[in-house]
């Protein structure tokens, strides 16, 4: 892709992620992020109104009457982005690439990041990791993690989550809320590659998909070709029986992948190219806020 049409890509999800995030998510990644984080700041006496639940029973005790903990808030968190860029993600059958989807995502949540004060990092990888910006502040920061999701171009083609994680895992010390975005393409053990991250970090996976990997046209022979492993074959999508197997092993495929994400223990957010996805964050951000509240 030429720099003047990343250039112009990257102005056009500026725009419709500014919107997005100052319309729609205004105080959702608050609510669900900040404050998760909390600091100790001293015992005080109990006051009408204050929550029971911050008693602090030790003190209230030695004391004789209810002293409670009061925190404060971190002042900022740290948001990484960790984005596939295998070749699986050049794939787009609609109007969109799966990789400009996992770009307008990225987007989404680094403007509703530096929108609240944190700092936002981006690690890109296939089965190694190609590029890591690290955290930062600001506008132009986000633009150019925008720009770089959009234009680097991969060394390798497969797709491999573990060297990236294992990265994120070396180079932060404190928690971060980290957002790996990716079709998930990969023959990994996914328990046992996201446990480390998953009680390190507040792991999210979004899964980043195309509705024409499920559903088949009659389009005659087609020779279909795995852009991560350069396999080949030839299908006869005017035959149904074929269409509909293809379809079955594709949908069983994915509730597999979602079933084994949901044994991590993971929040998820599944997006698709070509279509809106602003439904999808916005169910993520009310059904983790109802969560926190129970």
């Amino acid at each position: 892709m030429l720099a003047k049409e990343i250039i112009k890509k990257v102005r056009q999800i500026e725009i419709r992620t500014r919107h997005l995030v100052n319309d729609v998510f205004a105080g959702e990644y608050h609510s669900v992020f900040k404050g998760r984080g909390m600091e100790f700041q001293e015992v005080r006496e109990y006051e009408p109104g204050d929550d029971i639940r911050s008693i602090d029973w030790n003190v209230t005790a030695r004391m004789g009457h209810p002293f409670i903990k009061k925190f404060s808030e971190e002042r900022e968190l740290t948001v990484m982005l960790v984005v596939d860029i295998s070749a699986s993600h050049l794939f787009g059958s609609q109007a969109q690439l799966k990789k400009d989807l996992a770009a307008e995502i990225a987007a989404v949540l680094a403007f509703a990041a530096i929108r609240n004060n944190d700092r936002v990092g981006l690690i890109l990888f296939s089965d190694e990791v190609e590029h890591f910006l690290p955290p930062k502040k600001g506008s132009s920061h986000v633009l150019r993690v925008v720009r770089d999701v959009l234009g680097f171009r991969a060394r390798r083609r497969g797709t491999a989550l573990m060297p990236a994680l294992d990265f994120l895992n070396h180079i932060t010390a404190r928690k971060t809320v980290t957002f790996l975005i990716s079709d998930f393409l990969t023959r990994e053990d996914l328990k046992a590659t996201l446990r480390v991250s998953a009680t390190r970090h507040d792991l999210v996976a979004v899964i980043a998909a195309d509705r024409r990997e499920r559903d088949w046209p009659a389009a005659g022979l087609v020779e279909w070709r795995d852009p991560e492993t350069g396999a080949r074959q030839v299908v006869d999508t005017s035959d149904a029986r074929v269409r509909r197997m293809l379809t079955s092993l594709q949908t069983q495929q994915r509730a597999d992948l979602k079933q084994r994400l949901a044994r991590t223990g993971l929040d998820m957010i599944e997006v698709w190219a070509g279509e809106a996805y602003d439904r999808e964050l916005v169910r993520f951000f009310k059904a983790r806020e109802r969560r926190l509240r129970t």
